[in-house]
């Protein structure tokens, strides 16, 4: 059988950023895994008030004060990747979520518009193995960034046409990302807990925190996915909207699409630029606020 095109497997980063990391060991004097990082940024944010000044506020002194109690939980269990119990367990959680439930959305869609290829590979289930990666997934608890793997998809079965139905089919996979993470955002939206940016236990993640990590990593996948690069979702989801001229620009340009990735990921925040953790902390920002 010739399969069209794969989608939402490697696509499933979760990137490091070097620039990122190195601003936040100069924050907090402590050493944290990239997809951490992005949280830790962004709580340092959310303790000061526009002016500049470290707020009064007995809510935020509360806070700060749980940001000492978890920067002691950190000294006392963390390990040789400066993760600690409660960080690994909220990554594990969300990774079984998150992926899982971003592959069964590409095969759902896909399937519903006419492809049988997902449901032929056993990619029509909830089961996690049936999607998780196993050097995806550990890369992803250790440092931050992973895969899951790619469901195949014969895009001239799909309806209304292959590209179309292929724009369709890896949009699926983000917007899956975001409603998980507004399910999880939900406690904080509702003024039924505050965020948890860093853990204050040392075993067992509180409630507060596994959801602050659930939804800050569901934003980081949804939002890296649509990049319009090859390997991304967003290639296909861009590609489905271009017609003529621009269409074929825009494929042929994709030959060079992992390279621009990479480049973007690994060797602009070496100088000091790194617009997709500007984005993604962006997005992070605005949703907690």
């Amino acid at each position: 059988m010739k399969l069209g095109h794969r989608v939402g497997g490697p696509p499933n980063y979760i990137p490091a950023w070097p620039s990122v990391v190195k601003q936040l060991e100069r924050l907090h004097r402590c050493e944290r895994p990239p997809g951490v990082a992005l949280i830790m940024a962004h709580s340092v944010r959310i303790e000061k008030t526009a002016g500049g000044k470290r707020s009064k506020d007995p809510s935020v002194a509360d806070s700060r004060e749980r940001g000492k109690r978890g920067a002691e939980s950190q000294r006392y269990n963390a390990f040789m990747l400066g993760l600690t119990l409660p960080d690994v367990i909220a990554r594990v959680l969300t990774l079984l979520v998150a992926f899982t439930l971003h592959e069964y959305a590409h095969a759902t869609v896909a399937t519903r518009l006419g492809d049988s290829t997902p449901g032929y590979y056993g990619r029509l289930s909830l089961n996690p193995l049936r999607h998780l990666d196993p050097l995806g997934s550990l890369l992803l608890v250790a440092f931050g960034f992973g895969w899951a793997k790619p469901v195949p998809v014969n895009s001239n079965n799909l309806r209304p046409s292959p590209r179309a139905g292929m724009g369709i089919v890896s949009l699926a996979g983000p917007v899956t990302n975001v409603l998980l993470a507004f399910v999880g955002g939900l406690p904080f939206l509702l003024g039924l807990a505050s965020p948890e940016f860093l853990p204050t236990t040392r075993v067992l993640p509180t409630p507060a925190f596994f959801l602050s990590q659930f939804v800050v990593l569901n934003i980081v996948l949804a939002v890296f996915n649509l990049i319009p690069l090859s390997p991304l979702d967003g290639e296909k989801v861009v590609g489905s909207l271009l017609q003529g001229e621009a269409a074929r620009s825009f494929e042929q340009f994709q030959r060079w699409g992992p390279l621009v990735l990479l480049g973007l990921l690994f060797l602009l925040p070496l100088v000091g630029v790194d617009p997709i953790s500007w984005v993604i902390l962006g997005a992070v920002h605005i949703f907690f606020h």
